[in-house]
């Protein structure tokens, strides 16, 4: 059934890397089992590929520029889009937006914020979703939201700020050891030059003013300087690019920040939590 489904929704990208892959193989002479050996897969991974039962992964694409690409770097250009089709369908323009923004700016009042997951929190978060997906399409979807993480080292790194509501941080998924290594993997982060993170209060709400309430946010600068505010509930997403609207979600996201506790005593916080015991 997945293999199925697989090839239904297979997007543009895949169709193409995988017509491509076949005709350079047919040239080449080889056999889908003789591909395989070349690259590290089996025979029946390949004809998977070649029909899209199981797009290629990242690591294929790297081995099929190797061995088929011929020097033209079309394999290796087909990785970003490849990654980009793997993501569901609300998020695939917003990670575009994301990986070339100047700014990126996040209000997370739920889950860590996908930018800054580890494998095994975005694996426990994934498998205990609703409807379950299956095992083969949540690798895709880790995969896709691992390679966001990019964006920390990219040439010219944007700034990149995020708050979290302390919910978050004490909110486990997998288990207690895998939000042990989360919160480690956060201070480190925390600590980038190019990243601010923050940490609003449970208790806020008792001082008479939440500015949080309405829900998550994530604000983007994109290269150009346009500015677009992207919201999501219930896998349902809204990309907000009204200058007015997007003001009006940006000064309320400035007040959310203002409420915050500061980084330095945010990093505290989250290095306390990540040392408690599991």
């Amino acid at each position: 059934m997945a293999s199925s489904e697989n090839r239904m929704e297979a997007g543009g990208t895949a169709r193409m890397v995988a017509a491509l892959a076949k005709a350079l193989r047919e040239q080449a002479g080889l056999t889908q089992e003789e591909l395989g050996k070349l690259i590290g897969y089996t025979a029946s991974a390949i004809s998977a590929m070649e029909t899209c039962a199981q797009p290629a992964s990242d690591k294929m694409l790297v081995k099929l520029e190797e061995v088929l690409g011929n020097g033209l770097g079309v394999f290796e250009k087909a990785r970003k889009w490849m990654l980009l089709e793997k993501y569901p369908a609300r998020f695939r323009g917003v990670a575009g937006l994301e990986a070339g923004a100047v700014t990126v700016s996040s209000y997370e009042t739920f889950v860590i914020d996908g930018l800054f997951q580890t494998e095994a929190y975005a694996q426990a978060l994934i498998r205990g979703g609703f409807p379950a997906v299956s095992d083969q399409k949540r690798e895709e979807l880790v995969e896709a939201r691992l390679a966001r993480r990019a964006l920390f080292d990219r040439d010219s790194a944007p700034m990149i700020e995020l708050i979290l509501e302390e919910g978050v941080l004490r909110r486990p998924f997998g288990s207690r050891e895998i939000m042990r290594e989360q919160m480690s993997s956060l201070a480190e982060d925390a600590q980038r030059e190019n990243v601010c993170l923050q940490v609003l209060p449970t208790d806020r709400g008792l001082r008479g003013s939440h500015a949080g309430a309405c829900g998550s946010m994530k604000l983007l600068v994109t290269e150009d300087h346009d500015h677009v505010i992207y919201l999501e509930i219930e896998d349902q997403g809204l990309l907000v690019s009204d200058p007015p609207e997007v003001a009006q979600l940006a000064h309320r996201y400035a007040k959310i920040r203002s409420q915050a506790l500061s980084p330095d005593d945010s990093l505290g916080l989250i290095e306390k939590l990540a040392g408690e015991e599991p």
